[in-house]
């Protein structure tokens, strides 16, 4: 894992802008429409080599595939694995554990308006989110079956970053805790079995992202957001308990992968939402810092979380384990400023030493902000990251 040991080294949270050709395709394909896989194939590979040199071009660092052949954060699955159905919706059943969440509850008029325009999610402009109408549910024993896609990926982003310079690269994957999330249980007799299942699934995909020499990067939104989502809504202890068994499953997947080779990204869910329930950083950093990971990304830089830095006060790194706090954030269409990117690092500095900062984005930008906005944000990344170094390095 790289350390910012001369200057301040910049990445980003994962998904990054798909072209609109390829965006039209990944879209039929996760509603079950009909596409031409050779075109898709040949669009993809095209996106992976344009996002890569982007990103060089802009002056990122540690660079990633985009996510350019997912067609969502968590839908990418559904081909990924086996041991579950799509089911259609019952009265009063949800489509993903989200659409529980006591945010909902006390914005529904936001949200109802928000849902009828498809643009919870959606990058603004310039496309809608259809409404689900099935659930993703285990009905038999989970395998994974994503072999040859994630090789796929592999070799897609190793040809694109061939004679490119660049500090290290990465790709990301879900966590057990946070599919979860999506996949409902009609089979495995207890909880424990249910995510240790999904953890054996996704370990092989982890493994095959490691064993190509990239890093790992393992999306947890659910180790923060899903306090928001249960409708037991459980008091601290025991959601702390259910965190705890999550990350558990998360270590013994990761268990074949060094953990030089492992990022790991939280954030509280990147729907554009009020967020009043988001649990503190302060309740979670502990579990969080249990992962076998050298680098923890975490929101640090939109309205609702900006003040978390405190929490790093009284709470020390792992040794050997930088900090990745995003100084730009896809939660407002606000492009920040240069100099605001530079204070933020170098108050992190401050706090956890130079070394262990990597400058990065509060989630994927892809998806999140419209195109023209997402790579601004990254060249205002960049940009700060460079005054950060001037300040902290004369």
């Amino acid at each position: 894992m790289k350390r910012s040991e001369n200057r301040i080294l910049t990445t980003h949270a994962g998904s990054l802008p798909r072209p609109p050709e390829l965006r039209a395709i990944l879209d039929a394909k996760s509603q079950g429409q009909a596409y031409d896989q050779a075109e898709f194939d040949k669009r993809v590979t095209v996106a992976v080599k344009e996002v890569v040199d982007k990103q060089v071009a802009i002056g990122i660092d540690i660079i990633g595939e985009g996510e350019e052949s997912k067609p969502g954060f968590a839908n990418y699955l559904d081909e990924r694995i086996s041991g579950f159905e799509m089911k259609e919706l019952a009265p009063g059943q949800v489509p993903a554990m989200s659409q529980d969440g006591r945010d909902r509850t006390d914005f529904r008029e936001f949200y109802a308006a928000m849902d009828s325009g498809g643009r919870t999610f959606a990058d603004y402009g310039t496309r809608a989110t259809p409404a689900v109408q099935k659930r993703m549910v285990c009905t038999g024993p989970l395998s994974y079956i994503g072999q040859e896609l994630v090789k796929t990926d592999v070799a897609n982003f190793k040809a694109a970053v061939s004679g490119v310079k660049y500090e290290e690269g990465f790709i990301p994957s879900l966590a057990p805790g946070t599919v979860d999330h999506r996949l409902f249980n009609d089979f495995y007799k207890t909880e424990e079995e249910f995510v240790y299942a999904i953890a054996d699934v996704m370990k092989q995909e982890y493994e095959a992202i490691a064993n190509a020499g990239f890093i790992v990067q393992i999306d947890d939104p659910g180790l923060p957001d899903t306090w928001d989502m249960l409708v037991s809504r459980p008091s601290l202890t025991e959601y702390r308990k259910y965190a705890d068994l999550r990350i558990e499953a998360l270590n013994h997947a990761l268990a074949n992968v060094p953990s030089s080779l492992v990022r790991y990204h939280i954030c509280w869910g990147s729907w554009h939402g009020p967020h009043t329930y988001d649990i503190p950083l302060e309740d979670i950093v502990d579990i969080m810092l249990k992962v076998n990971a050298d680098a923890f990304s975490i929101e640090a830089g939109n309205a609702r979380h900006d003040h978390e830095w405190r929490v790093w006060e009284t709470t020390k790194l792992p040794e050997n384990a930088v900090l990745v706090p995003g100084v730009v954030s896809h939660a407002t269409n606000v492009v920040e400023h240069p100099r605001l990117v530079a204070d933020r690092i170098v108050k992190y500095a401050g706090l956890v030493g130079r070394e262990n900062v990597i400058a990065g984005t509060d989630c994927g930008l892809g998806g999140r902000v419209h195109t023209q906005l997402a790579w601004a944000k990254a060249k205002a990344l960049v940009e700060g990251a460079q005054l950060a170094t001037k300040e902290l390095w004369g």
